[in-house]
């Protein structure tokens, strides 16, 4: 069933419909080819509203009448913060992908010592705004309550000012003097109230890693260096890797 969404401004509890106008309206109209009486589901990111529709003008506006609603259900008992290194060529597309896919709440791309990428002014609107239209399509794909917001790229340190402020700040990394992801995620889950969403978040190098003076900086921020195994994850899958074990954590 074909999934949208919306700002609560446009649902109607009073009547009982959802407005979908704009690239929405003409995706259902033009593309999808849909008809009134066929079926969508639209989120608020609060609740989940199973629609048929009800009429259509033109390709401006399609109202939905709602016929159940629920609160979501699949979003993980955590949020999740991506700090992502700026990798090569189009990772980044597939890291956002497969990020919003394992439950990512927002992610933020960075440039680091290593990375051959950099970021260009110029260019990060067209960027941002294409790396947000991916996170879109993959929030509906996967059926998620939420679209995960994607940020404009920053630097390394005003990454690691962001990303400490976390309830779990996670620096993965390569190098010595890191505790063992696994080790690091049952402490805090056993010290944390679980009656509180615990906000953690996760920084990615680019494919050459992180430099050994970033890696003490984010140590000094209070990040906490950790491991993720015996061997050394590519960058385009070590986000989602990390994800992984969040949801092994606390959701399944």
């Amino acid at each position: 069933m074909p999934r949208f969404f919306v700002n609560a401004s446009q649902i109607d509890t009073e009547r009982g419909t959802v407005s979908l106008v704009g690239a929405d309206a003409h995706h259902i109209a033009r593309s999808l080819r849909m008809a009134v009486g066929e079926r969508i589901t639209v989120c608020d990111a609060e609740r989940e509203y199973l629609c048929v529709l009800d009429a259509f003008d033109d390709e401006r506006e399609v109202t939905a009448r709602i016929t159940e609603s629920r609160e979501v259900s699949t979003e993980p008992p955590f949020r999740a913060h991506l700090y992502q290194a700026l990798p090569k060529g189009d990772k980044l597309d597939s890291i956002i992908q497969k990020a919003v896919e394992c439950g990512v709440s927002n992610v933020t791309p960075f440039e680091s010592a290593h990375c051959i990428v950099r970021i260009k002014p110029e260019a990060e609107e067209k960027k941002t705004e294409r790396r947000r239209r991916i996170a879109l399509e993959a929030a509906k794909q996967c059926g998620r309550g939420t679209v995960p917001e994607v940020v404009p790229s920053v630097s390394f340190s005003e990454a690691v000012s962001e990303a400490s402020k976390a309830d779990l700040a996670l620096f993965c990394y390569e190098g010595e003097g890191t505790q063992p992801l696994r080790t690091v995620l049952s402490s805090f889950a056993a010290s944390h109230d679980d009656k509180v969403l615990p906000e953690i978040s996760l920084m990615i190098g680019s494919e050459g890693g992180f430099s050994p003076d970033e890696a003490e900086r984010a140590a000094a921020a209070g990040m906490i260096p950790v491991g993720l195994g015996r061997r050394i994850l590519r960058t385009e899958t070590a986000a989602a890797f990390v994800l992984s074990c969040l949801v092994y954590e606390w959701e399944l």
